[in-house]
């Protein structure tokens, strides 16, 4: 019976350590959007004889939804921060603790949010309106950088 025991146990653990090495970061993303969240609080004015601020990680999620428009979400005030977004989320990461992300998403145009406590943030806008529309195309990863300012002054 112990033979059986430590043959099963044995075939066990032989199988586990055979198995073909993972490529190192799984998260091989070849086609979707991919950057980094940072957030630039308080005075960010230039002064004279000191460097200019950096923005700092920023970890949070990250929200990718069909393009919205202005008129479908509930805006504080004009801030550019959301308590709601009424159109489709086709996807969601979470950064790292250095606020880089990546997402694999098909080829078209999304609206991007971030998380800023339990509100989406996003602070760029076209001429029509809409908001942080980034496109993805076939077999490229898009690159960009998002910094959540609604703390800093100019």
């Amino acid at each position: 019976m112990r033979l059986i025991l430590f043959l099963m146990a044995f075939g066990w653990v032989a199988s586990v350590s055979c198995k073909a090495p993972q490529k190192a970061g799984k998260n091989q993303v070849k086609q979707g959007i991919s950057g980094t969240v940072a957030e630039a609080v308080g005075n960010q004015m230039p002064r004279v004889g000191q460097a200019p601020p950096v923005p700092r990680p920023y970890p949070t999620t990250v929200f990718f939804y069909e393009p919205t428009n202005i008129r479908q979400v509930n805006q504080v005030e004009s801030s550019p921060v959301f308590t709601a977004v009424y159109t489709k989320l086709v996807a969601s990461v979470q950064t790292d603790s250095a606020g880089a992300f990546k997402q694999a998403l098909p080829v078209g145009t999304y609206s991007v949010f971030v998380q800023v406590g339990q509100q989406f943030f996003a602070n760029q806008f076209d001429l029509r309106n809409n908001i942080s529309l980034v496109t993805v195309e076939p077999g490229k990863l898009t690159e960009v950088k998002i910094v959540v300012n609604n703390a800093a002054t100019y």
